[in-house]
């Protein structure tokens, strides 16, 4: 698996915001926005602040560990498309920005994830 992650091409993205990000084990909404800022078929890495975090459990700790194996679904707004994976790994880079890490699930299509690849903006590409 080591090596299929490698071989999976990354894309930085221009921060794509996403919001209503939701554990599915318990249907509760973790946090009310965050941003995408890269992508690649195998999953994408997601930026979210602690005052976007609901859970007070969260929002109170420096760690985000405890989503780490839980599957998450998030909406794209400018998309209207919704996204789903499993968190793979979760750290607090400071400040209280979260990065979380999160592999498409197995259901999703490899060609749908090339697709999705493709269509997200590259930084820069979208200011006028």
């Amino acid at each position: 698996m080591g090596a299929e992650r490698r071989m999976a091409e990354r894309k930085e993205v221009d921060a794509i915001v996403v919001s209503d990000i939701t554990a599915l084990t318990s249907y509760n909404v973790v946090a009310r926005t965050g941003a995408i800022i890269d992508a690649s078929t195998r999953g994408f890495l997601l930026h979210i602040q602690r005052e976007d975090l609901i859970p007070p459990e969260l929002r109170s700790n420096l760690s985000l560990e405890d989503l780490v194996g839980q599957q998450l679904v998030l909406f794209l707004p400018q998309m209207n498309l919704d996204l789903d994976g499993t968190v793979t790994r979760a750290i607090h880079k400071g400040k209280g920005l979260f990065q979380i890490a999160v592999d498409f699930s197995d259901e999703v299509p490899e060609y749908w994830r090339e697709c999705l690849i493709d269509l997200l903006p590259a930084p820069g590409e979208m200011e006028e």
